[in-house]
């Protein structure tokens, strides 16, 4: 198995959790939180799906799906254009609200696709490249890919985490 194959799986799980940890719900799911402050599920998802859509388009050189397809006006979201979510305050946090969970894995799906687009045209030789040299040490295209992959996961399980603490809750 080669490098570029597993990162495809890896960012492949992301996908398939998403869907997972959002099937079914509704606005007032997605919107709630367990604490006030908190991460609600929609941020979550929001979040590292934008943060995936920033950080892969950066190293690859391509346009952020977020903008050259339009999600960042279907979203609507009162946040600067470029916003990941990166250090948002609990009043930003609250500025994430969806209609859907379809508009979240719609989003998804789009960077997903782009991501895959891009790892599927990658030779070993490209992950030494070095994409970010504001860092010490600059940070090469494997390194960065890892980074994404493992923030994602990460916060797709707490988004799961949080669905399985409201449903027990409702029970």
């Amino acid at each position: 198995m080669h490098a570029k194959d597993i990162l495809i799986d890896g960012y492949g799980r992301i996908q398939e959790e998403v869907h997972a940890a959002l099937d079914g719900l509704g606005p007032d799911e997605l919107h709630r939180s367990p604490a006030h402050g908190a991460n609600s599920i929609a941020w979550l998802v929001w979040h590292l799906t934008r943060v995936q859509d920033d950080h892969v388009a950066d190293a690859f050189g391509l346009d952020q799906v977020w903008l050259s397809e339009d999600w960042e006006k279907r979203f609507g979201l009162d946040l600067p254009r470029h916003d990941t979510g990166f250090g948002h305050s609990p009043a930003k946090v609250a500025k994430v609200r969806v209609e859907s969970a379809g508009l979240l894995t719609g989003y998804c799906d789009a960077v997903h696709e782009q991501t895959l687009g891009a790892l599927r045209g990658l030779a070993a030789k490209d992950l030494e490249q070095i994409v970010d040299e504001r860092w010490d040490p600059p940070v090469s295209l494997g390194v960065r890919l890892v980074s994404v992959l493992s923030d994602g996961l990460q916060h797709v399980g707490q988004a799961a985490y949080l669905r399985g603490l409201f449903q027990s809750a409702a029970a």
